[in-house]
């Protein structure tokens, strides 16, 4: 199957740090592939069915690399998609995403720098910043052109967040005007503010190369707004009209626009009858023993607020008494990051606080908490399935799919308990209880009436959310996206 160079319908380019397949080399010298979990591969499983798409990655690990090497870097179809990998070199790499994409990019965009101490913009930083974020997105970036180089069909490129700011500048140099370039940004856009972290250079640099797009996707519209709001702000060219989501500069009209990112519904649906997924539920119940179950689900970052979550139930089982022996914590978190010091110190913290608390209130038959690491997907929605609340508190989060997937699947007409910081909040926060992430107190007066409302109000909030998620999944998230862009291409020629 070969990729059409000319025709009137658009080839989808996605461009992102990890690909949406990993290869596993075999004795003979051929590869396994293994697709990636993620609702992005199967958005654009569904999207390949109605246009060509096209994935260019980095080679992420040895066998990669292999593969990428065997192929000479050349496009191939995998399961209906193209795919090219990308060998980057491993030193310009390590600065690109372990100094600059993290921490730094994602510490302001999740606004966890502690100002009076911490970032320290140094020589290394700024080596990082011009021999590694730069460099990985310039090299990225001219394996998108040379793909598309003799490509004579409308061409729509969707940048894959905050690993590749840097992506629009290069293409737009490299490809001109006729191709449409959108990135989606995953993660929260905090206020202008937050990017006084950043020194001017960077900071003009970034905003200046996602001005050369078309449209930005973000979670919401309050990222939306803030990104408008950043641009005016940092930027004396950039200007906004009235109400509208969209940035003004230098005679061009760059749309910001929310697409709330979903889950693959009928994916999950499967999975939770899956033999595995019985199995991990039949475990998970004698776990839990009969209690009343608290749940959450997090990988292990600063972001998720775990400590704030452990310290609130603690107070609950202070305050509470009558809760002893009647309820559990069940905590499933997944590694994260860990060559990052900050992530091994919140580990240390989280693990920490969890035995303080089952030092204290621990029984004979009772454990009150239980932290279990590692990363199980089948395990996380088996536990989805008979929670009593879903806890998430994060301090900020792009969207937190944990909270779309678990009232998809819960079977218990369990309580959503949901931080006004996460993204999913603007969908669901109408039939969640919503708390805000640094007040433990009113999160254990929330926690508490969770666990008294009425059999009847858990039902009705329960069936609304998982109509909500169900009305629109991550087919649709995406489509959504290629839609616009191909109505933006449509006016454009019309001009």
């Amino acid at each position: 199957m070969n990729l059409k160079m000319t025709g009137n319908d658009p080839l989808i380019v996605i461009v992102s740090n990890r690909g949406p397949f990993s290869f596993r080399e075999k004795p003979n010298g051929e590869f396994d592939v293994e697709r990636g979990a993620g609702g992005l591969v199967t958005a654009l499983g569904a999207l390949a069915e109605k246009h060509e798409v096209l994935w260019i990655a980095a080679a992420m690990g040895e066998d990669d690399r292999k593969w990428a090497k065997k192929y000479n870097g050349e496009i191939q179809s995998v399961e209906g998609i193209f795919l090219r990998l990308v060998h980057l070199p491993q030193a310009a790499y390590d600065k690109y995403y372990g100094i600059v994409a993290n921490p730094l990019l994602w510490f302001i965009q999740h606004q966890l720098w502690d100002a009076p101490r911490t970032p320290s913009i140094t020589k290394e930083t700024w080596d990082a910043w011009k021999n590694g974020y730069l460099k990985i997105n310039k090299l990225l970036a001219d394996a998108v052109i040379d793909s598309l180089h003799n490509v004579e069909r409308p061409i729509i490129v969707l940048p894959q967040d905050y690993h590749l700011y840097l992506m629009p500048h290069y293409l737009r140099s490299g490809l001109g005007d006729d191709v449409q370039i959108q990135p989606y940004i995953h993660i929260p856009w905090p206020g202008p503010d937050a990017w006084r972290f950043l020194p001017k250079e960077m900071r003009d640099t970034l905003l200046l190369s996602l001005l050369e797009s078309n449209r930005i996707g973000f979670q919401t519209k309050q990222d939306a707004f803030n990104f408008v709001q950043t641009c005016r702000f940092h930027l004396s060219d950039a200007h906004s009209k009235g109400h509208r989501d969209a940035i003004f500069f230098q005679g061009r009209e760059i749309n910001a626009t929310p697409y709330p990112n979903s889950v693959d519904v009928e994916k999950l649906e499967t999975l939770v009858e899956e033999t595995h997924t019985r199995l991990l539920k039949s475990e998970l119940l004698n776990l839990v023993g009969g209690k009343r179950l608290i749940l959450r689900v997090d990988r292990i970052e600063p972001s998720k607020n775990i400590i704030r979550g452990l310290e609130a139930y603690k107070l609950l089982l202070e305050e509470h008494p009558e809760y002893h022996e009647k309820i559990k914590m069940l905590c499933l978190l997944v590694p994260s990051r860990m060559e990052v010091e900050e992530y091994q110190d919140y580990l240390k913290e989280i693990m920490a606080e969890a035995g303080l608390i089952n030092a204290e209130f621990s029984q004979p038959l009772w454990e009150p908490v239980r932290v279990v690491l590692g990363d199980s997907y089948e395990r996380a929605i088996a536990a989805m399935q008979l929670y009593d609340i879903l806890f998430i508190n994060p301090i900020a989060d792009g969207m937190n799919l944990v909270a779309k997937e678990g009232v998809l699947v819960n079977e218990e007409d369990g309580i959503l308990l949901l931080s006004e910081a996460a993204g999913a909040y603007y969908e669901m926060g109408e039939y969640a209880f919503t708390i805000s992430p640094y007040d433990i107190y009113g999160t254990v007066e929330s926690l508490h009436r969770a666990l008294t409302i009425s059999s009847e109000e858990r039902k009705q909030r329960a069936a609304a959310l998982r109509n909500i998620v169900k009305r629109a999944d991550v087919k649709e998230w995406f489509y959504a996206q290629v839609n616009d862009a191909i109505q933006d291409m449509q006016e454009i020629n019309e001009e």
